[in-house]
C-alpha cells in the first residue's frame, strides 16, 4: 500500500500536468471501487476546474470548482495515468512500470480534460476509492475525522507522542501504525524508523524512555523528508510519473532484507523477519532493544 511519501510524489507530479485544468467528460468503466463509484454525483464535475489538489494521510483531495472536493485513496495498487493530446503517448503519475496495453483492462474512471488530455485512475485489486463531497462536508469525512497529526508536522513532537504511549498497552510498531496516533506511516517506513531508532518492534510503547521517544520523532521526519525527496518507494506497484523508479528501496536498512546481513558495521547478525499483527516485520535482533 503507498505510503505518505508515494501518496505526496503523486500528489506533486498530479499538481505539475492538471492543476487548472477544466474536466469536460467523465467515463466510469468499472464502479465497483472499495466504495461503489457514484455516477451522478462525478457528472457533476464536468465543466469545473481542478483547482488545487491535497494530500492528507494517504488520501489525496481535489478541489473542483468552489463547490466539490474528490477524496481518493489509491488501495494497494491503485494510480493515475496520463494522456497527451494524441492519445498515444502515456506518462503515469505515479510509480510504475508503464505497459497501457497490459494495464488498460483495469481501467477504472476516465476524466477527459479541456486540453485534450486524460486522466486515468487503473487499479488492478480495486482496494481504492473515489468519492464526492461537497467543500462543506469534506471535513467531515469518515475517512478524516479520526486521524492524528502528520509525521512531518510540528504537533507530531514528542511531548504529543510520549503523552499518547503512556495510555496504550500495545507494541511500539503497532501504535505507530495506528492512523489514529500518526496519520501516513505504513508498513515501510515504521520498519525503518525503528531499526534506526534502535528500537525492537515488539518492545511494549509503555516502557520506551524518553530518548528512544526522541529519535522516533527525529527518524520519522529524517526518513519521510529522504524518501519524497527520492520519489518514494517502489515495491511492486509503485514508479513516477516519468516512469523512472523510486529510489528509497535502495536505502532500505531492513525492510524486505531478511537474512541479509545488517547495515550496521559493528554488527554481525542478519536480518530477522517475523509477523506483527499480519504484518510482515523486519529488525536485528542485536541492535534494536
Amino acid at each position: 500500500m503507498p505510503e505518505l511519501p508515494e501518496v505526496e510524489v503523486v500528489k506533486r507530479s498530479l499538481e505539475r500536468n492538471i492543476l487548472n485544468s477544466i474536466i469536460k467528460k467523465v467515463k466510469i468503466k468499472d464502479a465497483n471501487l472499495r466504495y461503489k463509484v457514484d455516477k451522478i454525483g462525478l457528472s457533476k464535475l464536468i465543466g469545473k476546474k481542478i483547482i488545487k489538489i491535497e494530500r492528507r494521510s494517504k488520501f489525496l483531495i481535489f478541489e473542483i470548482g468552489k463547490t466539490y472536493r474528490l477524496l481518493v485513496h489509491l488501495g494497494m495498487t491503485g494510480k493515475f495515468f496520463l494522456t497527451d493530446n494524441k492519445d498515444n503517448k502515456f506518462k503515469t503519475s505515479f510509480y510504475y512500470f508503464l505497459n497501457y496495453k497490459k494495464d488498460q483492462k483495469h481501467d477504472r474512471v476516465i476524466f477527459v480534460l479541456n486540453n485534450k488530455q486524460k486522466l486515468i485512475y487503473n487499479d488492478v485489486r480495486k482496494f481504492g476509492f473515489i468519492k464526492i463531497y461537497s467543500s462543506n462536508s469534506i471535513t467531515k469525512s469518515q475517512h478524516l475525522t479520526h486521524l492524528g497529526p502528520e509525521p512531518l508536522e510540528k504537533n507530531w513532537n514528542f511531548s504529543y507522542l510520549k503523552k499518547y504511549v503512556f495510555r496504550k498497552e500495545r507494541s511500539i510498531k503497532n501504535i505507530l501504525m495506528d492512523q489514529k496516533c500518526v496519520s501516513g506511516l505504513g508498513n515501510i517506513y515504521v520498519n525503518e524508523i525503528l531499526f534506526l531508532s534502535r528500537i525492537k518492534p515488539v518492545r511494549q510503547a509503555t516502557k520506551l524512555k524518553n530518548l528512544e521517544i526522541e529519535k522516533i520523532i527525529k527518524f520519522s521526519k529524517k526518513i519521510l523528508k529522504n524518501s519524497i525527496k527520492l520519489g518514494g518507494s517502489t515495491i511492486k506497484d509503485f514508479s513516477s510519473e516519468n516512469g523512472k523508479k523510486g529510489d528509497f528501496q535502495q536505502h532500505f536498512k531492513v525492510y524486505g532484507r531478511e537474512n541479509q546481513d545488517c547495515s550496521n558495521i559493528d554488527c554481525n547478525s542478519k536480518i530477522i523477519r517475523t509477523v506483527i499483527s499480519n504484518r510482515a516485520t523486519f529488525f536485528c535482533k542485536d541492535c534494536q532493544k
